[in-house]
């Protein structure tokens, strides 16, 4: 078995091997002059089940595509050199968003991305909370697992929230209610109480984000608002502000992608937000954001992604 980590994911795959018991495998990559590159294996994989990880998500060296373009030219080199199986890890999976035509002519990306990484020779594909679980299933034709971190997230609050205090579980859009329902039962389980349910309706549309209606009682809860992202913050700043104008005692944000664009901690340093708890799937989430650090919490994935590959990598 060969693990690889490109680019700023090396940090989160050296963890993942570590929690394997292995160290990360070399490559090497050349940046041309014009932006091409070339990118290849330094040891022998002929033979070898390889797993790649890298995290799509853009940063100020590299967007999602060129990304994207790596993983897929790295696996081409891996088939090309005689691997004989090529599992993709990538904590945060880019243009999945897209996911369904909405008005006439859209793209939906999620079903292209599927036919490039196939088409590349990756034999099975591994990420975390994709946006959509249904169009991810549906789109990947091989073996594919989408990770929950839900898991991370329960631990965290349930060691953080006082016993009795009562709290509820808010889904910023309807899009998210099952990932809203999942958390908030296994919480539920662990904390060994009841917790609430909350909605907030969102419709997007041309870039506007709009709708208030709110469903759900959560006067004097801690209010937990799950999301599988946060990008602007423009969504979590509405569910939080009208969970505080309904009487939430406290309000905390919790998504497992911290992609944070630049707009992102004006909408996010509010005082309606207390805490703000995201995965390190994105690999540079403090530097993305480095006003927000005060109320930012990073939780650790590899052990999660370890015990979700282990099975993979060790089948026969």
């Amino acid at each position: 078995m060969k693990i690889f980590g490109l680019e700023a994911t090396r940090g989160l795959g050296e963890r993942i091997a570590a929690q394997l018991g292995t160290v990360l495998a070399p490559y090497e990559e050349r940046q041309f002059e014009d932006s091409e590159f070339k990118i290849r294996p330094l040891e022998s994989v002929r033979g070898e089940r390889v797993l790649v990880c890298q995290s799509l998500s853009g940063d100020a060296q590299l967007s999602a595509a060129d990304k994207l373009m790596r993983l897929l030219v790295f696996t081409g080199a891996l088939k090309d050199a005689g691997a004989a199986e090529v599992i993709a890890l990538a904590p945060y999976l880019a243009f999945s968003r897209k996911d369904r035509r909405t008005r006439p002519y859209d793209p939906v990306a999620t079903r292209y991305i599927a036919a490039f990484l196939e088409a590349a020779g990756v034999d099975a594909l591994v990420t975390v909370d994709v946006h959509n679980p249904a169009a991810f299933d549906n789109a990947f034709r091989r073996f594919k697992l989408d990770v929950e971190a839900w898991p991370l997230f329960v631990e965290h609050f349930a060691v953080r929230i006082p016993a009795g205090r009562r709290v509820a579980v808010l889904s910023p859009d309807a899009g998210g209610m099952k990932r809203a329902i999942r958390f908030a039962e296994a919480f539920a389980e662990r904390i060994g109480a009841p917790v609430e349910l909350a909605l907030m309706e969102k419709r997007r549309s041309e870039g506007l984000v709009r709708g208030q209606a709110f469903g759900g009682d959560v006067a004097d809860a801690t209010v937990i608002v799950v999301d599988d992202l946060v990008s602007t913050g423009t969504t979590m700043q509405r569910a939080a502000k009208a969970a505080v104008a309904r009487g939430a005692a406290s309000v905390h944000v919790a998504a497992t992608h911290g992609l944070f664009s630049p707009a992102a901690a004006e909408a996010l340093m509010i005082d309606e937000i207390e805490t703000i708890v995201v995965t390190d799937t994105v690999p540079d989430v403090e530097a993305r954001c480095p006003a927000l650090l005060s109320k930012l919490a990073v939780l650790e994935t590899a052990p999660l992604l370890a015990a979700a590959v282990r099975p993979l990598i060790r089948r026969v």
